[in-house]
């Protein structure tokens, strides 16, 4: 995912620990992100970062907790106040991050799309004075407001509530990373909206964000993850949610 906390100056101030909790890695997720991570009617998280997270965690023979929900704005703040080991969330990675964290190798890429109603008059060459959504915080947002000129600006706490205000008509148009925005377009709420213009390739890369210098863990997942893409299991888990290689 392609989002950017706000309170990275915050982070950046906080102590840095490599110590994991004995043996366990605790491993937090957003789980308001969906396909790549939710929580289901029973309070338990779910999604693709969820079971990517579990099948580095069988290949490693460590013993994981998935820790979820968890704010997005202060996710960050929260790994460096060791409340977890790594966060799985869809992170994109950015230079910004980096000062912060250290990430893995990516394990998915992602392009920005945008989403209308159909047959409607939204032309994306010519935005002026339309109600443009994203989620707070992300790539997304990023470019809404630095490259979107003259639009009206609506930034949401979650992709959950942009999609919200999007299918109510509170905003015209919805700027979002692809593959969740593929995902809602085929649920219920998302039937009536479409991909409108081409997919913004912003050189996205998805990586596991871990605390500064926390180097033994992150070469851990690093080899899990190159580990569960040559033995296959990384294209099952792909399969359970697109019909197209994401990584």
């Amino acid at each position: 995912m392609k989002k950017i906390a706000f309170a990275l100056a915050a982070v950046l101030g906080l102590s840095v620990s490599m110590a994991h909790a004995g043996d366990k890695i605790r491993i937090g997720t957003e789980g308001a992100y969906p396909p790549f991570n939710g929580i289901d009617k029973d309070g338990k998280a779910f999604g693709f970062d969820v079971d990517i997270a579990n099948a580095l965690c069988a290949e490693m023979k460590a013993e994981c907790e998935i820790i979820a929900p968890l704010d997005w704005d202060s996710i960050l703040i929260g790994l460096k106040k060791k409340k977890y080991d790594a966060v799985v969330a869809s992170m994109s990675i950015t230079e910004e991050r980096k000062k912060a964290v250290d990430f893995t190798e990516p394990y998915y890429s992602n392009n920005l799309t945008l989403v209308a109603k159909k047959g409607s008059s939204v032309d994306p060459a010519n935005l002026a004075g339309k109600a443009v959504g994203a989620q707070r915080a992300t790539i997304a947002a990023n470019y809404v407001t630095d490259e979107l000129k003259d639009v009206d600006a609506k930034l949401y706490d979650t992709q959950e509530n942009a999609y919200l205000d999007l299918a109510s008509g509170r905003i015209d148009l919805l700027v979002s990373d692809k593959l969740p925005a593929y995902d809602w377009l085929r649920s219920e709420q998302g039937q009536g909206f479409e991909f409108i213009g081409d997919a913004i390739d912003v050189n996205d890369k998805i990586g596991i964000a871990v605390r500064k210098k926390d180097d033994e863990l992150r070469e851990k997942f690093n080899a899990a993850i190159k580990a569960i893409v040559a033995n296959g299991t990384y294209a099952k888990i792909n399969e359970k949610y697109f019909p197209f290689s994401i990584y």
